[in-house]
């Protein structure tokens, strides 16, 4: 629903790996819940890890024995959580600003890096320097850059935001800044999971999945509930307040500084105490990763049944786009407090869990995308539901804010979204599992999970962009004058009218999206369905070495 609580398809990939050009794929829906390398073929994960020590140079140890580094581990993942969350909580910033839709636009651009991460982590999985660290060399310079970055943003950020007294947001920088944000917290994730698999010993490297999901899932919140509520003055003033006041407890400049010093003083100590591996860094997998890897991607690519693969799912989730990308923001428009949307994410939290564990039980077998196609409708639907609840929403409005029952109705709402969303996306995943070519497993996976994402992302951007163009109205008040554009509508306001929105571009794309998901669904959907019938050789991909 809005970029606080609704699950984003169009998420966070796992890195690039060198062993056997595997790349360890995950896609995020939402933060809270990024499964780790179960999701690979059988023995994919396994080619993962370095292949046992020979020499006892590390022998079996318990997970008390490597406390530090798993606890190092979840510190690192808690602070890519909050580039992330941040980045999750402008445009609900933006929105309460009267930010245009196609700011919004805009500014989703900023969600893409982590979806487009495979084109630059073979490269970080192959240019380091030795005597440094592998994967220190990029860690520790991408988190110095993020820190001091964040703290010379904390002084211009205000700015960038405007003063609400005819200075409106500059988008244009935010997208710049946050854009630059995510990529170097993309960087950070291929950097911290290639870590991962060689810092904990074989039997314990299992762990780097949960300090992956409760580390991320901690630094999102952080960087998203809880600063939405902190710096929520009505939030503050009724929960934490005995005496009101203006603003809240934390600005986003208070707030990116905190964390700015944060990164800096937690990346001196891992340059200075923290030592990799040395044992366990390949000498000579890296030197000829990155051509062959780009190899192996394009002749992926080429083959067939992958190509019709990504045009479909490149398309598949149009029909979702109004609902998943504009109603949250809709809210906020209609005066729904955005802390409250963010603090609606926490109660899901236990659903998100359970539901691919259920899931999962559905498509485990020899034909996933049955659940995909099965879900589809349902969810198509559920935009139509949400385009009904922002057109009941001022209705129900009243002096106070929103009655209890409202809120149980968007809570009820938002569960039935994620039961869809999730048994589409968990029976995308198993699918990418089923055709991956065993031995390359992990390359394969990361490309088509790339594909997936993307066909989330683009169709939001374009969503956004496109309701103030479906959106008509007029100037009341004021004779032979539009509002049409922004300088029409300035000369409205000048001649003593003001612009009233007679039809709003919202509910018109949330019609076409539907009319268009469940076209796809009908004319596209069987050929997509059919592409489980095809045999394991139209999936394998044939190489020459």
């Amino acid at each position: 629903m809005s970029p606080a609580i609704a699950a984003k398809e169009g998420g966070r990939q796992r890195r690039a790996g060198s062993h056997h050009h595997c790349l360890d794929v995950r896609s995020e829906v939402p933060p809270a819940l990024a499964l780790c390398g179960d999701g690979l073929p059988g023995g994919e994960a396994e080619a993962l890890l370095p292949p046992p020590p020979e020499s006892g140079l590390r022998g079996s140890r318990g997970c008390r024995a490597e406390l530090g580094s798993i606890l190092l581990l979840l510190v690192l993942y808690v602070l890519q959580g909050i580039p992330l969350g941040l980045a999750g909580s402008v445009p609900l910033i933006l929105q309460s600003k009267s930010a245009s839709y196609t700011d919004q636009a805009f500014f989703s651009f900023v969600f893409w890096p982590f979806s487009l991460k495979l084109l630059w982590a073979p490269l970080v999985d192959a240019v380091y320097l030795r005597g440094f660290g592998r994967r220190k060399s990029w860690l520790v310079p991408t988190q110095y850059v993020l820190g001091l970055f964040m703290i010379y943003m904390s002084t211009q950020v205000d700015v960038l935001l405007g003063d609400g007294e005819g200075r409106g947001p500059d988008v244009v920088a935010l997208t710049v800044t946050f854009f630059l944000f995510e990529f170097l917290a993309a960087t950070q994730d291929i950097a911290v999971d290639g870590w991962a698999l060689t810092m904990l010993s074989r039997e314990n490297v299992g762990y780097a999945s949960t300090c992956n999901s409760v580390g991320q899932t901690a630094g999102y919140f952080l960087g998203n509930v809880l600063f939405l509520a902190l710096e929520s003055a009505s939030f503050c003033n009724k929960y934490l307040r005995f005496q009101p006041q203006p603003q809240g407890i934390v600005t986003l400049s208070d707030f990116l500084f905190f964390w700015g010093a944060v990164f800096l003083i937690t990346t001196t100590l891992v340059a200075l105490l923290k030592k990799e591996d040395k044992e366990l860094i390949p000498t000579k997998e890296e030197t000829k990763g990155i051509t062959d890897t780009y190899r192996l991607l394009f002749s992926i690519i080429k083959m067939p049944a992958v190509l019709t693969f990504c045009l479909l799912i490149l398309t598949a989730k149009v029909g979702f786009s109004a609902a998943d990308a504009v109603t949250g923001l809709k809210l906020v428009e209609e005066g729904v407090p955005k802390e409250h949307l963010a603090l609606l994410a926490v109660p899901m939290v236990p659903l998100q869990i359970i539901l691919p564990l259920i899931i999962s039980k559905y498509t485990a077998g020899p034909q996933p995308l049955n659940t995909f196609y099965k879900a589809m409708p349902f969810r198509l639907l559920l935009g139509l539901e949400f385009a009904f609840l922002v057109w009941w929403t001022p209705k129900v409005k009243h002096e106070g804010g929103f009655p209890v029952y409202y809120y149980v109705v968007i809570l009820l709402s938002y569960a039935l979204h994620q039961i869809t969303l999730y048994s589409m996306y968990v029976a995308i995943m198993a699918f990418n599992a089923k055709v991956s070519d065993p031995l390359i497993g992990g390359t394969y996976m990361t490309l088509l999970n790339t594909v997936s994402n993307l066909g989330g992302n683009w169709p939001s951007t374009v969503a956004l962009w496109l309701v103030d163009p479906l959106t008509v109205k007029e100037c009341a008040g004021a004779r032979e004058q539009t509002c049409g554009t922004t300088v029409a509508a300035e000369l409205c306001t000048e001649a003593g009218g003001s612009c009233v929105t007679t039809l709003d571009g919202y509910y018109v794309e949330s019609v076409i999206c539907v009319i268009l998901g469940f076209g796809w669904w009908f004319l596209l959907g069987p050929k997509f369905k059919k592409l489980q019938d095809e045999g394991q050789t139209s999936w394998k991909c044939k190489r020459t070495n």
